[in-house]
């Protein structure tokens, strides 16, 4: 059987969350962020690129 390997992208905080509005610190906890430097692997599907998208400003994403 073939195994179904599907791409990753890897995303990292690099700017903090102290002073940033309420709904982006919530869509960095849904990303699974926590603090700055940490990196975590989603599969790039809609709902996790349109999260990635609205907190463009605080992370770095490789791997697309």
């Amino acid at each position: 059987m073939a195994k179904n390997k599907s791409k990753k992208i890897k995303v990292i905080l690099v700017r903090g969350m102290a002073g940033k509005r309420e709904k982006d610190k919530k869509v960095l906890q849904g990303l699974g962020l926590k603090k700055i430097n940490q990196v975590v692997e989603h599969v790039p599907s809609p709902n996790i690129l349109g999260m990635i998208r609205k907190v463009q400003h605080l992370v770095k994403v490789e791997g697309e």
